[in-house]
């Protein structure tokens, strides 16, 4: 007699999986093959998600570290986190053929930034050291001119010498809880400080985290499909642990999933699995996922809507002209 399979509820989080900007990053490299064949070079992971790149890599692309690493006759795409300044500088200086994937929600708070250095205000810049992101926004502008704050803690201890002309800028892919804890020790501390007219986390950080708190209470167990260097995917882990699923963990596809992790302690009746994933993980590694516990388990798939997205970014001129 076959051995019956135990009864899993997945919980299936949305909105989750690609954004917009991850949507056209991808696409701008898709586009750049087409348009001036192979290979096109990328700087830097275009996302954070070994199944992306690597599909890309077989489509034509190449991924980089730094541009002395592009041949002068060949493109090159900037990633979705943005870069510095002179990135775009010395690919001029080097006439190269360069088309710029950054996100237009990093490319906002970039302009965000110039604005605030222009009207002569020191920039504290609410971020991870070593992000791209962060290293791409500070890029924007001098060197000391934007302070780095990493947490509370640092928010306060921070010191500055003009306090009346001081702005803030955030991180797109930070925990929007743990943000506004830092915002909030800032402005008792400064209140002169300005901050962006709209918060600088974005739509889709913001959706993808209140999406697990809706079902982290539920779940005996949470997974994030997504990439360990990928900032927005990490911070789903904590808001999972945060909001009442401490057995949360961080899978980058179902090859990598921890089934013993999945059983240890299984109570009478039936466990429920949180699923979501990052915004730069495709939702083909969420089907995945799910099959495989189909394989293993009796499924019954529950999705938790808890907004709908619609937004979309254009291509850059130059790849639909």
């Amino acid at each position: 007699m076959p051995v019956a399979k135990k009864p899993l509820t997945i919980l299936l989080a949305s909105p989750r999986g690609f954004c917009a900007g991850v949507d056209r990053a991808i696409q701008i490299v898709e586009r750049a093959i087409e348009r001036y064949g192979r290979p096109v070079y990328v700087r830097h992971e275009i996302v954070h998600n070994r199944y992306v790149v690597e599909n890309l890599e077989a489509k034509g692309a190449v991924f980089v570290d730094e541009l002395d690493e592009v041949p002068d006759d060949r493109p090159v795409v900037f990633s979705a986190h943005g870069v510095p300044k002179s990135v775009p500088a010395e690919a001029g200086r080097r006439n190269l053929l360069y088309v710029d994937a950054t996100c237009p929600l990093v490319s906002k708070v970039h302009r965000e930034a110039e604005r605030h250095h222009e009207s002569g205000r020191r920039i504290v810049l609410i971020g991870h050291a070593g992000h791209p992101e962060v290293i791409g926004t500070m890029g924007q502008l001098p060197a000391g001119a934007v302070l780095l704050v990493e947490n509370v803690a640092q928010a306060e201890t921070l010191e500055v010498s003009d306090p009346l002309n001081l702005a803030y800028a955030t991180q797109t892919t930070l925990s929007v809880d743990d943000t506004t804890a830092i915002v909030a020790a800032l402005r008792r501390r400064f209140p002169a400080i300005q901050g962006p007219k709209m918060e600088d986390i974005c739509y889709a950080t913001t959706n993808r985290q209140a999406a697990v708190k809706a079902i982290a209470e539920r779940c005996d167990a949470l997974v994030v499909i997504g990439a360990p260097n990928s900032s927005n995917s990490m911070r789903l882990v904590e808001v999972a642990a945060n909001y009442g699923c401490a057995r949360s963990r961080l899978v980058q596809r179902a090859v990598d999933m921890d089934w013993a992790w999945l059983d240890a302690d299984w109570s009478e009746g039936a466990r429920r699995l949180g699923i979501t994933a990052g915004a730069s993980a495709p939702e083909l590694l969420v089907d995945e996922l799910i099959e495989a516990c189909r394989a293993r388990y009796d499924v019954t798939v529950e999705e938790v809507r808890t907004t709908e997205e619609s937004v979309v970014f254009k291509l850059p001129r130059q790849l639909v002209a």
